[in-house]
This record gives structure tokens, C-alpha cells and sequence, in this order.
């Protein structure tokens, strides 16, 4: 056992400063490195040096340190943790396929140290803690999934319809024009058996204009500009509050229930400009946590996506509408034709 396990870690260490090597340096000095590289992991940044924090990282992936550069070292873990590898997935994307098989939803605003622990609870009532990190994960997808994980590359189809919910609260006390706005995505986004973004996952917007109540009973005003949707992979997907989203909002008798409350003050819904926003107008003095929208994709967007095993195709049967028609085209260029699924 000893002796697979050091060969695992050899490989490892091997594949890692390759990696590093052929992408060669990017724009991020040491530090920022490093930074990305602990709030990744442990949700905060480490203490000492980057020589000191890098070696912690290592040690907690892998059970020790590896060889090479600091700068081929940093990379080499920032595509293990990050961005993936020729043929190797990510370690964000196989946590978040382990999750979806597990909790059925993801935990992105977790690290991905506590995350792999959570899922340990879930499966066998206790985290492994004492064993290296990226074993820990190995074993966890052992036990759930059939083979090893893999990405593909897909398209993902634009004008698809979702839904989601803010996870901040915003008013217009307290916001302020280029402020952050997080939702979270209500019902997984498959393709063809492809997982592209589970339940859970992240929509980032902004805060494109504030006006605070006025003279003369002139309600507040909050416009709010839609960015991305953060699916399995590292690559992202244009989102926006477009016609069909807006149709979907008024057709949903939950979001009917809360546009027409003082607790909402909805009194427009709808694209605004090329920017596709959204205008919160009304009473209401903050928009609440769980405050349902729909949104949809803006254009079609290069993904990776989980090709899920037919064992497993169950679990991309949800509780939402059947999805919209489109045509799916391959890596190759040709085009396949079938049905968009937002489970």
C-alpha cells in the first residue's frame, strides 16, 4: 500500500512540474500565486512565507513537498487545483462532481479542504483528515463514480433558460454602483448526458446604478448588470436577463407572488439595454437572500463538461420544465441534434 501510494505522489509530482513547465509563467507574481492558491484551499490566506505556505500546500495535497521552481511548482498546482490539465480534470471540477453525486448540489463558496471533509461526513461519517488531501478525493470518486473522471469538451448552447436565486442581500442603503452581487443556480444544466453546471452553482452580477427613495414618495432604484454563470469546469458562460427569462419570471407563480409584494417592490422586470439588467424598483428597503430569478445564457460557450455514466443518468432527472430544443455541435465541427436538458 505504502509503496502505491509513493508512486502516486512520484507521478503526481511529475505530471504537475510538466505541466508547469509547458504553460509557462503567467501574469501573477509569487505572492498573488500563492494567495489564489490558499483561499482556494483553505478559504483564507496562509501564514509566512510563500516558500513556507507553498510547502504547506503540497504537504496537505500530497504528503510532501515537490521538486522543481518555485514558479514551475506554483503553476503546476494552480492547473491541478484550477485550470486542469491535458485530459486531467481539475480538482475543483472532479470535487464538484463528487458533490453533485453525493449532496446533489455543489458548495462553491466552500474551499475545497472543507469540501472534500463534508463529503467524507456524508459518505462514512467521519474526515480523513490525517491523509493527504488529493488521495482523500481520489478514494471519495473510487466509491462513487464507475472509472476514472474525465472532461470533454462541449458547446453549450445559448438562450437557455435557469433558474436561480440571490444569496446576498442588497439595499439600497447599502449598495453602491460596481458592488458584487452573488446568485445561485436552482436546478442542474446538462446536455446530452453531459454535466455542465450542477445545482449550487455560482452567477456573479453587479450593481449597475443605485437611487435611494427620494423626495416626493419617489421610490428607490436598483439596476443590476448580469455577468457569468460558473459551471465544472474553469471556463464561464454568458448570462443575461433576456426575453425568455423574463417570459419564464412571469409564467412562475413564485416569482408572480413576489413581484407583487411590498417586501419585493418588483415593479419592472425585463432586459435592460445590450446589458441585459434587471430593475428592482419599489418600497421594498433590501432585496432578500433567496429571492428567486430566472436567467439565461447569453451566447454559446466552450465548456468541459462530466460525460455521466448511464448508471448515474438518473440524477440528472429533476423536478423542472423538459428544456428548450437546440443543436448541440462537437469539438469536430459536426453538428448532433437533441435536446438541451436543464434539469
Amino acid at each position: 500500500m505504502r509503496k502505491k501510494s509513493f508512486l502516486f505522489v512520484f507521478l503526481l509530482a511529475f505530471a504537475l512540474t510538466a505541466a508547469g513547465a509547458a504553460m509557462g509563467q503567467d501574469a501573477e507574481t509569487p505572492v498573488q500565486a500563492q494567495d489564489e492558491m490558499d483561499v482556494i484551499l483553505y478559504g483564507e490566506l496562509g501564514i509566512g512565507g510563500v516558500i513556507q505556505r507553498l510547502g504547506k500546500v503540497e504537504t496537505d495535497l500530497f504528503g510532501r513537498e515537490l521538486p522543481g521552481s518555485i514558479s514551475e511548482r506554483q503553476q503546476g498546482l494552480l492547473n491541478f487545483l484550477r485550470d486542469g490539465t491535458l485530459g486531467q480534470p481539475s480538482m475543483i471540477f472532479k470535487t464538484g462532481v463528487a458533490e453533485w453525486a453525493v449532496l446533489h448540489e455543489v458548495r462553491v463558496d466552500l474551499p475545497l479542504s472543507r469540501r472534500v471533509s463534508e463529503i467524507e461526513r456524508q459518505l462514512e461519517g467521519a474526515a480523513g483528515e490525517d491523509r493527504p488531501l488529493a488521495m482523500r478525493l481520489e478514494r471519495i470518486l473510487s466509491l462513487l463514480v464507475p472509472g476514472q473522471v474525465t472532461w470533454q469538451d462541449i458547446r453549450f448552447p445559448a438562450n437557455v433558460v435557469f433558474r436561480t436565486s440571490f444569496i446576498d442581500r442588497i439595499s439600497p442603503k447599502t449598495a453602491a454602483a460596481g458592488d458584487i452581487v452573488r446568485l445561485r443556480l436552482e436546478e442542474h444544466l446538462s446536455v446530452e448526458g453531459y454535466l455542465v453546471a450542477p445545482r449550487g452553482s455560482r452567477i456573479i452580477a453587479r450593481v449597475d446604478r443605485v437611487k435611494p427613495p427620494r423626495s416626493f414618495g419617489r421610490p428607490s432604484e436598483i439596476t443590476f448588470a448580469f455577468d457569468r454563470l460558473e459551471p465544472l469546469g474553469p471556463d464561464l458562460i454568458p448570462v443575461f436577463l433576456g426575453d425568455a427569462a423574463v417570459l419564464a419570471g412571469k409564467s412562475d407563480k413564485t416569482i408572480a407572488a413576489a413581484a407583487g409584494t411590498s417586501a419585493l417592490g418588483f415593479i419592472l422586470l425585463g432586459p435592460i439595454g445590450l446589458a441585459g439588467g434587471f430593475l428592482v424598483k419599489g418600497d421594498a428597503p433590501e432585496i432578500a437572500p433567496g429571492t428567486p430569478l430566472y436567467l439565461e445564457t447569453s451566447a454559446l460557450a466552450n465548456v468541459k463538461a462530466y460525460l455521466v455514466p448511464p448508471a448515474m443518468q438518473g440524477l440528472l432527472e429533476g423536478k423542472s420544465d423538459e428544456g428548450n430544443d437546440a443543436q448541440l455541435q462537437d469539438p469536430n465541427g459536426s453538428t448532433q441534434e437533441g435536446g438541451v436538458k436543464v434539469d
